[in-house]
């Protein structure tokens, strides 16, 4: 089952059955038996509710903070010692990469992420900027996983390989969050089989594209939500994003105009275009 938020509301999809809800988002995110509540509403199918999906969605998100995780796969840690190693920062993601407690930072408040269809934004003073694609953890107050969807973890190499200590800044601006389309709800484990694709386009032609799996992650996901929730209370839950295993080269950075397309099986795509203040 699929969730969306729209401007007309909130929508259910299962299969190719669509109906509104009559719920609140943050109520919905807080219910441990989401998947067993939504199982119970599926009616009939409702065209409305379709072309809501189709012609209004906006980013998956209610009050909800999005929290991040980082050096999770092998290709990040080798980017991100890449990147600063002229700081001296390069064996710091070497012994994060390995250790028992992960990388884990805010990311964004909600109204700072951009939805399907919206603009994500690199910062006017980064000179090397990516998309990160991540599978995104949909998580309870109570810290049970609900459901996933796609993140788009904005990042500016220039600054965080400057020193890592300018990470909050590297990744925390407005527009730096991507999340959508929508979510995926179930009670069952991802399968680490789930691929996770990424396209990006300029002047409509492509110009990068790589692709990893779920298997990949080298950490359980449960144990990234508790070393979150460890010291930390979410009243109406939160949104984990779990890293990137696809890293442009050091040659590619975004520009203004670019397309992104992040696709996740089983949860769908994000397409976000670039913009610079």
């Amino acid at each position: 089952m699929h969730l969306y938020k729209t401007t007309q509301g909130i929508v259910l999809r299962r299969a190719n059955a669509f109906q509104f809800l009559d719920s609140d988002w943050d109520q919905l995110i807080s219910n441990d038996g989401l998947c067993r509540f939504l199982s119970g509403q599926i009616t009939n199918g409702c065209d409305r509710a379709k072309q809501a999906v189709e012609n209004h969605l906006m980013a998956p998100i209610g009050s909800q903070e999005i929290w991040a995780c980082g050096v999770t796969y092998y290709n990040s840690q080798m980017a991100r010692r890449e990147e600063s190693e002229a700081a001296g920062g390069g064996d710091f993601y070497s012994r994060v990469y390995h250790a028992e407690r992960p990388e884990i930072f805010f990311k964004s408040t909600a109204n700072r992420a951009a939805g399907h269809g919206q603009n994500v934004r690199i910062r006017s003073d980064s000179t090397w900027d990516v998309p990160e694609p991540e599978l995104t953890l949909v998580v309870s107050p109570t810290g049970k996983i609900l459901g996933y969807t796609i993140g788009n973890d904005m990042s500016s190499r220039s600054i965080e390989g400057e020193n890592p200590l300018y990470l909050p800044q590297a990744k925390t601006y407005e527009q730096s969050a991507g999340i959508g389309p929508g979510i995926f709800v179930t009670d069952e484990p991802i399968s680490p089989n789930t691929e996770i694709r990424l396209e990006i386009f300029r002047n409509e032609s492509p110009v990068f594209a790589g692709k990893t799996h779920i298997a990949s992650i080298t950490r359980k996901l449960d144990d990234l939500v508790s070393w979150l929730y460890r010291e930390l209370q979410f009243p109406v839950g939160a949104y984990v994003m779990t890293g990137t295993g696809i890293v442009p080269t050091s040659e590619f950075s975004l520009q203004p105009g670019d397309r992104i397309e992040i696709e996740i099986d089983g949860i769908g795509k994000l397409t976000q275009s670039v913009v610079r203040r």
